[in-house]
């Protein structure tokens, strides 16, 4: 089933579980946020967000600049700011399809349906080996900087996933791969060969990653 929802296009690609904090100031977005807080029910103040492929995000030629597989965000905190703007938290709920998008509002508004994670049962090796390659780049950036990781992993495989997915510091179009995996086995294993292949060349070039990592925090809540 489809519905329409508010969209927030934004240059970087977001997962499910992840806590993002947006400084909001275009007058289009202040616009979405005041139409979220205007909603009583806090649990249906949602929005959708997509990465942006490049150019504009919105007018005559925008959807064709958009990704088409997204996240549904939930709107957390709020704090308005003298200047008009407002720096908002939102977590990641689940990923979205945009089938179109209408900029002719107040902020732009997506025709969307939602993309249910298939409930797939990983093979343990293929988490072991997911964990084990991450716990492996973690100690090898730690000689470039501190451990920008706070915490253990998530034992559930599909949590799993999506918090590898969100920290593991990739270039956008792998990190849209990670977001399109059709289930959290599969996308154990491409993040998995994605570090692999990042832990090699930091091995031939002692160097930081060329894609810094991942700044949102990922949480389960």
């Amino acid at each position: 089933m489809s519905e329409t929802l508010p969209m927030f296009p934004l240059n970087t690609v977001l997962f499910p579980g992840v806590t993002v904090p947006l400084h909001v100031f275009e007058e289009r977005y202040r616009a979405l946020v005041e139409h979220l807080l205007g909603i009583e029910d806090p649990a249906e103040r949602t929005f959708g967000t997509v990465a942006i492929r490049e150019g504009y995000e919105v007018g005559s030629h925008g959807a064709q600049s958009l990704f088409r597989i997204g996240v549904r965000m939930q709107l957390t905190e709020v704090e308005l700011n003298p200047d008009g703007s407002y720096d908002i938290e939102a977590v990641g709920i689940e990923r979205i399809q945009m089938d179109a998008l209408d900029g002719r509002g107040p902020f732009p508004v997506g025709e969307i349906q939602d993309l249910a994670e298939p409930a797939v049962v990983a093979d343990d090796h293929v988490v072991e080996r997911a964990r084990a390659t991450f716990s492996a780049y973690r100690l090898a950036l730690t000689e470039f900087r501190e451990d920008p990781y706070e915490g253990s992993l998530p034992r559930d495989p599909e949590y799993l996933s999506w918090a590898l997915a969100a920290c593991a510091p990739l270039p956008m179009a792998e990190r849209q791969g990670l977001l399109e995996a059709g289930d959290a086995e599969e996308r154990l294993i491409l993040v998995t060969d994605l570090l692999r292949s990042e832990l090699r060349a930091m091995n031939v070039i002692p160097s930081l990653p060329a894609t810094d990592v991942a700044r949102n925090r990922w949480s389960p809540n």
